[in-house]
């Protein structure tokens, strides 16, 4: 989608982002902005399949591999912590990984040797019920388990499609960076929970599938202040990443 060097940046920032981290993590879980579920679902496969849940695209990438290892125990880990925080959780040993994992961690960690796991969003959608879910698994950063959000900033495909500068996505950029990196955790919160008032917030996600995986991750991120790592135009949006820790 988009000229051939549309994603070039964002790419050669996904292929720094595991030197980056620091230590190689025990193992990841990928909170994915593909994967809706009536409750939060893991993958708990030893040896999770591909899915190649897009189409249109050429050939070469439905015959992309990723064999990273699944966790079986990680799952169970999470789905206790949820169940601990209150939280409806259950994990399925057939769900493979979506391209929200093996397209940025083709990049991350191109060897597939780290184990990771996928947790689904919560149908509904509900922002603090995914900010809550973060906190439930703000644990596991001491346990060596790095956790990331794939999803997306700004996700307006007619947006992205329409070949103009798209001015909604820098207005919500600028709020989200102003959101996320809040000095204290609670004001940070009440933010994200509210982040349909923001300015373009409608615009930039008419469905905020796309955005829920960074309400887990700014969750997790506990008191930990947020941090803008990457910033970038693509098709005329603005769009951003952000780290806790």
């Amino acid at each position: 989608m988009g000229p051939p060097d549309t994603w070039r940046k964002m790419a050669a920032w996904l292929s720094q982002l595991g030197a980056s981290v620091g230590v190689r993590p025990k193992a990841v879980v990928v909170i994915s902005g593909h994967w809706e579920a009536e409750d939060f679902t893991v993958t708990s496969g030893a040896h999770p399949p591909l899915i190649y849940d897009y189409s249109g695209f050429p050939p070469a990438t439905y015959a992309l591999e990723y064999p990273a290892p699944g966790s079986p125990a990680l799952a169970e880990r999470i789905v206790s912590l949820l169940g601990e925080a209150g939280i409806p959780a259950r994990s399925d040993a057939q769900r493979g990984f979506d391209h929200a994992v093996f397209i940025p961690f083709k990049l991350i960690y191109p060897q597939a040797d780290v184990p990771i796991v996928q947790l689904s969003l919560q149908a509904g959608l509900d922002p603090a019920t995914h900010l809550k879910a973060g906190r439930a698994l703000e644990p596991l950063r001491k346990e060596g388990v790095l956790l990331a959000g794939s999803g997306m900033s700004y996700h307006n495909l007619r947006g992205l499609m329409s070949g103009g500068v798209l001015p909604d996505s820098d207005r919500f950029d600028t709020w989200l960076t102003q959101a996320v990196c809040a000095p204290a955790a609670p004001e940070r919160e009440e933010m994200l929970k509210q982040w349909a008032l923001a300015p373009g917030a409608r615009s930039a996600h008419p469905r905020e599938e796309h955005l829920l995986p960074l309400l887990v991750a700014s969750g997790a991120g506990g008191e930990d202040r947020g941090r803008k790592v990457f910033t970038d135009q693509v098709m005329g949006a603005t769009v951003s990443a952000f780290r806790f820790g």
